[in-house]
Parts: C-alpha cells; sequence; structure tokens
C-alpha cells in the first residue's frame, strides 16, 4: 500500500516555466530508487519518457500503463502511466505527478488533486508543475518542500507574423482538427509543408510525424495544445493561430499561464526562444507579453476536488457520495464529469436499476462509466455504448465478462484503412476505446488476444494515417527549395538585355516584353517568397529603366500594334472562328503583349492590363495613358467617316437620319426611318448623299465607312466594341461569306458594324442585299409561270452563293421560294393573307414561324407582326409607323449627336412650316431620338 500523507515519505515540489528541467530531474530521482512510478497528463508524455526509461533500464523493468496500453513486464521496477491509469494499489519508492497544477481544470482536475491528497512513494513523493500552485501546497500540504526553478534561456515575443514569413523550426499551435489540417494545408504550399501532432493521434503516428520534424524533413510543426504539456521538441518560435480554445462548454480566451505553457515550448536548454501570433490573430496586449515572458502569473486559487469515499450501496448512495461537498476552503467541488453524467443517466432506466443492486453491481456499472469518450460522441452514442457493456458483463450466462463474438466484430469493423484523415482519426479514436475496454480486468475471457488484435489494428491505423498526413501536407521538393531560401535572401537576380532572368547562375525565367515567363523547373523556387519578392525588384528596377526610355520618345503611334491574340482563332477563308474561341486583340508594344484593346462605358478605346505585380506603378500608369491617346486617334481616324456625318450641318429630317445612323453605327433598318426618308427633300438628299449616306429600300448606310481599307482600319475596335472577332474574309471586298451556325449576337453585330447583313447561312455586304432585293422584286413583277418564277443563277452569281444556300437566303430576305423538280429555285407570289403563328406552351404567346420547308417545300418568311387597330377618332387611313429602335446613352455617338439638338430634342433652325409640315409619326420619332 501507498503511504498516506503522514507517512515517511519525502514530499517535494519542483515548480518553474518550461524548460526548467522538471521532468529531466524527476526521471533521474526515480531510477535513483529502486522502484518508482511518474504520472502523466498524456498518453503521449507517457510513451515518449517510457521509451527513455527503457533505453536507460532495459525494456523488461519498465511498465507503461494508460488507459489503451498496457505493457507490464513481470519484473517492471518502474512505471509511466497517465495520471488516471495510476495503479493506486502499488507500492513503490519513488512517486511523481507530473504538471499538478491541472488541479484546477475543471474536467480532470480533480483525479489530480485526489493523487496530491493521497497518492505517495515509499521514500519520495515529487509533484511537478507551475508555480501558481505553490500558496495551495503550502496549504493543503504542511511541510513540503518546494523548489522554485528558472527558466534556463529566455523567451521573447517577436509580434505578429503571417504564416509566409515564420522562420524555420517553428510550431504553429491551433485549437481544432479542422484549423490544424488548414494551416499544414498552408505550409505545404508555402513553405513545403509540416509535421502534425494532435491529442487525438496515437503514439505511432505522433512519434513518426515528430520523428519527421525533429530530422528536419520538414521545418514546422502545426499541432494542438498537447505540445505544451512537456513534450520536448526542437522548437525555436512558437507562433499561436489562435488565442481561444473550446473547452467543451464554451469558446474562451486562453489564460496567460496557459499560453505561457505552450509558448514555453520554444528554446531548449540554454537557446533561447520565442513566440508570437499569425497576422489573422494580430499582437497580444503589453500586460500579457511581460505576464509569459517574465513568467509572473497570478496564483491558483482553488482546486477542483471530488470524493473519493464512494457509497455502493446502490446507484442513488453512489450519486449522493459523488455530490459530497470538500471540508477545505482550498478544495471546490468539480463540475459533473463524464462519468458522472453517464451515471446519472443510466440510473434513470428501470432495466439497468434492476440489474444494478448490491456493492458488486453498482461498482460495476461504476466501472463502465469510467470508460473514457474518447470519439468525443455526444450524448446518447457514448452512454448507449456503455449500456450494452453493462448488460452483457451482468447477463446470466456471460460469468461477468464480454461476449468474444460481439467484441470480435466491433473491433473488425475497425480494421480498415481507407477514407480521408477524418475517417482514420474517428476509427483510431474508437479503437483506443476498445483497446481500453479490452484492457479492463475481467471483463474479456481471453484478454490478451483482443489486446493484441486491437494493437494491431491501432498501428495500421496509425500508419496508414501518418503516410496519408505525409502525402497531404509535406512536398519534399518544395520543403527543400524553402530550406534554400536562406541562402537565396543574399543572391540578387539579374536581368540580362534578352530578357533571360538570373539567379546565382541559374535561370529562373525570361521577360518576354512585358511579361515575365518563369521556368516550370523553377517553379517551387519562385514559390519561397522571399526569392519571388527578389526577383520581383530586379523585374520592377529593368522594367522602371523600360519605361523611360518609352517616355523619352515623342511620339508612341510607331510602337502600338494591333493584333489578335490569337491567330490559331481564325478559321481564314470565309469561316468565322467559332463562339467564344476568339480572345480578343492584343495591344502590342515594342515587340511584346501590353494587354487587350477594351473599351469604357462611354465607347472609347482602353487598354486593359493583366494582373502583373512585377510592374512599376507610376511609370506603368503614364505609359498607359499615351497608348491610349494613341487609341484613341486611331479610332477617330477609323470612324472619320461616321463623325463626319454626326457633325455635318443637316436640318430637319436629314439631321433625324444621320442621327440614326450614327447611333446604329454606319447602317440601320430602312422601316426605322421610314417617315424620316419620306421627310426628306431633294436638297436634303444631296446633302446626305455627299456624306456618303444611301437610302436603301431595306437599310439605310454610311457607303464611305464600309470600304476595305476603312475595315481594316476598324476591325479592332470592331471586335472590342462587339466582343467577338471580325472574319478576314469580311474585308469589304468580297460580296458575302458563309457562317458557322448557329451565329451569337457578338458575331452578328461585328460583321453589321463592318456593312454585312446575315440571311440565314451567309452574311451579305449591305449594298448587294439592296441590289439582290430589287431584283428580286423586279422578277415578282415579270410575267408568272405555274410554280412561281424562276430564279436565275446569274442572280446569285455575284453573292458566290451556292444554290444550296439560295433558298434560305432569300427566306432571309422575306421571299417565299421552294426548289423545283430540275434544280432550280422558284421564287413564289407572296401571301395577302397573314403568316400563320405558333403558339408558345410556356408562356402563352403568339411566336412566328420558323424559316423552314413547309409540308410543300415552300420556305417561308419571317412572319410580320400583326398590325394594331387605329386609335379612336384617329385617321384610319394612315399607316403606323414602326416603332423606333432603342439608343444606347453610352454610345459616343449619342454624346456628338446631343450636341446638335436643340432644347427639348426639337431643331431650333428648323422653322414652325418645316415642323408642322412632318408627319406627326416622323415628329415622334425624332423626340425619341434627340432622348
Amino acid at each position: 500500500m501507498m503511504m498516506s500523507a503522514d507517512g515517511p515519505s519525502r514530499l517535494r515540489a519542483v515548480l518553474g516555466p518550461t524548460n526548467t528541467g522538471k521532468t529531466h530531474l524527476a526521471v533521474e530521482r526515480m531510477l535513483a530508487h529502486r522502484t518508482g512510478m511518474m504520472g502523466f497528463p498524456l498518453r503521449l508524455l507517457a510513451r515518449e519518457v517510457y521509451d527513455r526509461v527503457a533505453r536507460a533500464k532495459g525494456a523488461d523493468k519498465v511498465a507503461l500503463i494508460t488507459g489503451e496500453e498496457k505493457i507490464v513486464p513481470p519484473e517492471a521496477r518502474y512505471f509511466l502511466c497517465t495520471v488516471e491509469s495510476m495503479p493506486l494499489d502499488l507500492g513503490v519508492e519513488f512517486l511523481c505527478i507530473d504538471e499538478i497544477q491541472l488541479a484546477a481544470d475543471p474536467d480532470r482536475g480533480h483525479i489530480f488533486t485526489d493523487r496530491l491528497l493521497h497518492a505517495r512513494g515509499f521514500a519520495e513523493t515529487m509533484f511537478l508543475g507551475a508555480e501558481t500552485i505553490a500558496p495551495l501546497l503550502r496549504r493543503l500540504l504542511p511541510g513540503i518542500e518546494i523548489d522554485s526553478r528558472p527558466r534556463m534561456s529566455k523567451l521573447a515575443y517577436t509580434g505578429a507574423k503571417s504564416l509566409t514569413r515564420l522562420p524555420p523550426r517553428t510550431a504553429i499551435v491551433a485549437f481544432s482538427a479542422a484549423d490544424v489540417y488548414a494551416i499544414a494545408e498552408i505550409m505545404r504550399r508555402q513553405r513545403g509543408g509540416a509535421a502534425v501532432v494532435m491529442g487525438a493521434l496515437s503514439p505511432r503516428t505522433r512519434n513518426a510525424q515528430v520523428e519527421m520534424y525533429q530530422q528536419g524533413e520538414v521545418d514546422f510543426l502545426v499541432a494542438t495544445d498537447a505540445i505544451g504539456m512537456g513534450l520536448n521538441l526542437d522548437v525555436d518560435h512558437v507562433c499561436f493561430a489562435s488565442t481561444r480554445k473550446y473547452d467543451g462548454r464554451d469558446l474562451r480566451p486562453l489564460s496567460a499561464q496557459e499560453l505561457a505553457q505552450i509558448a514555453g515550448r520554444a528554446g531548449r536548454h540554454l537557446r533561447n526562444g520565442s513566440f508570437g501570433t499569425t497576422a489573422e490573430v494580430g499582437g497580444l496586449s503589453p500586460d500579457l507579453v511581460d505576464a509569459i515572458e517574465d513568467h509572473d502569473f497570478q496564483p491558483l486559487r482553488r482546486l477542483f476536488w471530488r470524493s473519493r469515499a464512494l457509497d455502493f450501496r446502490s446507484i442513488d448512495h453512489l450519486v449522493r457520495s459523488l455530490d459530497v461537498l470538500p471540508d477545505i476552503d482550498a478544495l471546490a467541488p468539480a463540475p459533473p464529469a463524464e462519468d458522472y453524467l453517464a451515471l446519472v443517466h443510466m440510473g434513470r432506466q428501470p432495466e439497468l436499476r434492476e440489474r444494478a443492486r448490491g456493492h458488486d453491481a453498482v461498482r460495476l456499472l461504476w466501472d463502465v462509466c469510467r470508460v473514457p469518450d474518447f470519439h468525443a460522441a455526444v450524448g446518447a452514442g457514448h452512454v448507449g455504448l456503455l449500456r450494452r457493456l453493462f448488460l452483457h458483463l451482468t447477463q446470466p450466462g456471460n460469468e461477468g465478462r464480454l461476449p468474444a463474438a460481439w467484441l470480435g466484430d466491433n473491433l473488425a469493423r475497425l480494421d480498415r484503412v481507407d477514407g480521408d484523415l477524418d475517417r482514420l482519426t474517428e476509427r483510431l479514436a474508437r479503437i483506443r476505446t476498445w483497446s481500453y475496454i479490452a484492457n479492463r480486468p475481467g471483463w474479456v475471457a481471453d484478454a490478451g488476444e483482443f489486446q493484441m488484435m486491437a494493437r494491431r489494428i491501432e498501428d495500421r491505423l496509425s500508419d496508414a494515417l501518418h503516410d496519408r498526413l505525409t502525402q497531404r501536407f509535406v512536398d519534399r521538393d518544395m520543403a527543400r527549395a524553402s530550406r534554400q531560401a536562406e541562402a537565396w535572401r543574399a543572391v540578387e537576380p539579374l536581368v540580362a538585355h534578352d530578357g533571360r532572368v538570373d539567379l546565382d547562375g541559374r535561370d529562373i525565367g525570361r521577360l518576354a516584353g512585358f511579361d515575365f515567363r518563369p521556368d516550370p523547373e523553377a517553379a517551387l523556387l519562385l514559390e519561397i517568397r522571399p526569392v519571388r519578392e527578389r526577383v520581383r525588384k530586379a523585374l520592377r528596377r529593368f522594367m522602371e529603366a523600360r519605361f523611360a526610355r518609352l517616355a523619352a520618345l515623342p511620339d508612341l503611334s510607331a510602337l502600338v500594334v494591333l493584333a489578335n491574340a490569337s491567330a490559331a482563332d481564325e478559321t481564314g477563308g470565309e469561316g468565322m472562328p467559332g463562339d467564344g474561341a476568339a480572345d480578343g486583340i492584343d495591344v502590342r508594344m515594342d515587340g511584346a503583349v501590353l494587354g487587350r484593346l477594351g473599351r469604357d462605358t462611354e465607347g472609347r478605346p482602353r487598354l486593359v492590363l493583366p494582373h502583373r505585380d512585377h510592374l512599376p506603378p507610376e511609370p506603368l500608369a503614364d505609359l498607359v495613358r499615351r497608348v491610349e491617346q494613341v487609341l484613341a486617334d486611331r479610332a477617330a481616324e477609323a470612324d472619320e467617316p461616321l463623325l463626319r456625318l454626326a457633325a455635318g450641318a443637316l436640318k430637319g429630317p436629314a439631321r433625324g437620319i444621320a442621327f440614326q445612323m450614327v447611333e446604329a453605327g454606319g447602317i440601320t433598318d430602312a422601316t426605322i426611318a421610314r417617315d424620316l426618308v419620306a421627310g426628306l427633300d431633294d436638297d436634303q438628299k444631296r446633302r446626305l448623299a455627299r456624306f456618303g449616306v444611301r437610302l436603301g429600300r431595306r437599310y439605310l448606310y454610311l457607303k464611305p465607312l464600309f470600304e476595305p481599307g476603312r475595315i481594316a482600319l476598324r476591325r479592332p475596335f470592331i471586335a472590342a466594341r462587339s466582343g467577338a472577332l471580325l472574319p478576314e474574309a469580311a474585308d469589304g471586298v468580297r460580296t458575302s461569306l458563309s457562317l458557322d451556325l448557329p451565329v451569337s449576337p457578338a458575331r452578328a453585330t461585328a460583321l453589321r458594324t463592318a456593312g454585312y447583313v446575315v440571311l440565314g447561312p451567309r452574311a451579305v455586304r449591305v449594298d448587294m442585299v439592296e441590289r439582290l432585293d430589287a431584283q428580286c422584286r423586279a422578277l415578282l413583277r415579270g410575267p408568272q409561270v405555274a410554280g412561281g418564277s424562276a430564279v436565275d443563277t446569274a442572280l446569285l452569281a455575284p453573292l458566290g452563293c451556292p444554290p444550296a444556300d439560295a433558298p434560305a437566303l432569300l427566306a432571309g430576305l422575306g421571299y417565299r421560294c421552294q426548289a423545283g423538280e430540275d434544280g432550280r429555285v422558284m421564287l413564289l407570289p407572296q401571301k395577302t393573307r397573314r403568316p400563320a403563328r405558333s403558339r408558345d406552351k410556356g408562356t402563352g404567346t403568339a411566336a412566328p414561324v420558323r424559316n423552314a420547308p413547309s409540308a410543300d417545300g415552300v420556305v417561308e418568311a419571317p412572319a410580320a407582326p400583326a398590325a394594331r387597330k387605329p386609335r379612336r377618332g384617329g385617321n384610319p387611313g394612315a399607316t403606323r409607323p414602326a416603332p423606333v429602335a432603342a439608343i444606347d446613352p453610352t454610345n459616343p455617338f449619342a454624346k456628338l449627336g446631343a450636341l446638335f439638338a436643340g432644347p427639348g430634342g426639337q431643331d431650333a433652325a428648323a422653322p414652325d412650316e418645316a415642323r408642322r409640315n412632318t408627319p406627326a409619326g416622323s415628329a415622334r420619332i425624332r423626340r425619341g431620338a434627340s432622348r
């Protein structure tokens, strides 16, 4: 039996911050005795000291006892345990409890307090911990020797830093598995990876991860606060990724003592350490920093306590004995722990109460309730397992043992290494619970077999988890490059005249004009922030010199070149590039791509720059301004006929027509300006003709704007305004070109802006549209034969239109036609009745019939909208004008047209007689146009 507090055992406490050599002293003192025992707060720490003592004394002399693992050789003399698993009935000469200040922890404090008051060694008892518990030790254990030890090295605060700027040999601390994994992923991308240490890992996985860190395969460790409890690691800096922790009840800020316990892992023996926070957390307060650096904390006021005098006569008696209050003011009743809550819950179930009768049955129920919930299952999940355990153990015929088949099935379900990190971690937590059950004395018939089975499964899961962690969070090539970052800091990149970028004799990329293209083999090196920053600065200095040379040139127009972004996008010939294939227009300068041609909300050309952080901002802004002026001048030169028409001294309907054409980009439907055309006199027609305006039956168009040379100038600006490249075949020379169907609205707009009208499968030059329309009308006015009027092939020859395209092309003009038996195309008389309309089932609205052959092979023209009834009191014979097309207020020509509008949108120079003689519909059009 262990000696009580009033026995001859020497009571001693060694207190101080981390890195004071407390654990090392305790191990040396234990090995100086014939037998000894140490209790640790973590299974990981117990395993670490076990390995150390086993190497010193031999594995046959050392035992490891934790909830899930028991290695107890017959000749064991030294026992390394978790505090909860310490065999209290075993007498040893030396006994030590580590981190005794955890007696103030709400969850586990009562267990540490119990060991503090009752666990003793025959010759020597030692408590290790923080100085904050010293006043309570003196009150509870009068005469105890307290040895306060200073820290061997200094601990300094370095402020907040981003994760990418942390120094090597840093431990980054977070307080949830999700945060640990997220940070480890960032470190893999930026610094080559990190080892992961969490309390949920098995000792095997934790040791493998720590070994990877200790051997220098990675320079960073991402961990939970598990590293704060005595784990010896080669850490120079501790960085807090959070200063708040969920303690099972609330998300609370860590105390200064808790922060110091973790920060103290930095620096070992005589090597100084540092601590800080991530940039997201921000800096710590000066008072908190001073407390951590000086190890100056408020002393503990109370320890948590729970009675050890338990009454097992019944469940109710047991609960009441657990509710007993302490009679010492330095002790406080412990909050309800998991085992207490499980007992209360299970005690309410009649079946369990019936079986839990008598001292032994109640004690067994209490032992079952103390099975730890390593998986942290919520509520009934863990209690359900405890209920099944108790029922099996008390089932008549089981002789107080768990059924081997049931236990084996539960273990076998966990013997899987597939799944992600969370699945593997979950299985490890569950196998820890089953390992604890298998190690309970008397619960399992063949305990050794099931313990070995559980150990084997845990080892397999541990190895799989280590491999999965390494695969996900370690990039060894990047890690090697990251370790070389310090050497690269002193190397200055050089940019040669041919654009080659050299870093210490290594070609890491090339500056192609204004664009830096890194070498693929140097990609990992350029991901290192110090290297990337130095390369960026070198490129910026080079570009500043280049921009200075360009700034000295009086005229940049000769250097600015506009070209398609990708020549491969063009199909050549008469074909159109597919929708989305064109990438736009490059603005090239000095032999390199500077940016893309775009437009602003007013339609003016703009230079769109990609993200190029190596370019100096101020010289770049000045260069962009000068290049955009060159683009504006070229756009004005390309649109000179349109601008000249907008600025022309026109009046009355002629001015309205000019405005409509400027708004539409040089071509507009004749139906829109029908009333304006009807109001033109001969003088106004001559004035429009001098500007190049052609008044066709179907379209009004500005002929000089669509000349071949003019289209060549306008081509890049058409692409920027419409959002689609203009095909090379649309050059103003070809009368028509074939199209790949369907044609997007952007393509149709680009073609129309160049003077081509989309008719079925072809785009036809607007003057040829007028010519073809006139010939078709003349053909229909001629003598009719059976089956309609035959279309002569000579009619379509100027268009280069194959006979197969003729029906759809003519239908696009609104004519009815069909293919004759001899292969000729027959033009049919126009119908006078209303065209048939189909009903849209989804909306119930009428939709025009498509240009498709009917049952008799006739290709119908698009149906015209039905005419509305004339208004009451109106002229029944008057023709209702066509609706006016909406005017884009952002069009630059709208701004120019507004300069010619008088007050209220009326022509100030037009006489009243002219306004009175203008048809009412035309007046409405002019008012709408000016608006």
